[in-house]
């Protein structure tokens, strides 16, 4: 299996008329997560885990797996730069767009390693991100 998480950069680093400082701490919480992941991706049986950072010149071009999502705004077709691709065993691939999703899915496998894992692989949350991952219901119980 196989991950991809892009992001833009210019909103990652908080670039004003990119969303602002919510979106850019949202943004680097994916990418905390993404990180973890890829440092324990063994753990969850992964065969590779890309972090993409794209540029306006870039367009979302995917590093490794070939799915881009649009929409469309002022009757143009609008390549997303936030994204999570996720490639299966069997070949399907599974596409999340919504932030609060790829936040989602990305903590629940920075869970599913902190239940495999002695280290402590917790990713300090913004404000926001926290919320989102308390209303999903995650969080890593070694008791069960």
């Amino acid at each position: 299996m196989r991950i991809e998480l892009r992001v833009c950069q210019h909103c990652l680093d908080g670039d004003d008329g990119h969303g602002g400082h919510e979106k850019a701490a949202l943004l680097q919480d994916m990418v905390a997560c993404a990180e973890t992941i890829k440092a324990h991706k063994d753990v969850l049986e992964l065969d590779s885990v890309h972090i993409r950072r794209v540029r306006d010149d870039e367009q979302g071009k995917p590093e490794a797996l070939p799915v881009v999502a649009a929409t469309i705004q002022n009757n143009q077709i609008v390549l997303n730069d936030t994204q999570l691709v996720a490639e299966g065993q069997d070949g399907n691939m599974l596409l999340y767009a919504n932030p609060d999703d790829i936040l989602t899915v990305l903590a629940g496998n920075v869970d599913e390693i902190s239940k495999a894992v002695h280290e402590d692989v917790t990713v300090d949350l913004s404000q926001r991100g926290a919320e989102i991952i308390s209303n999903a219901g995650l969080g890593a119980d070694r008791e069960q």
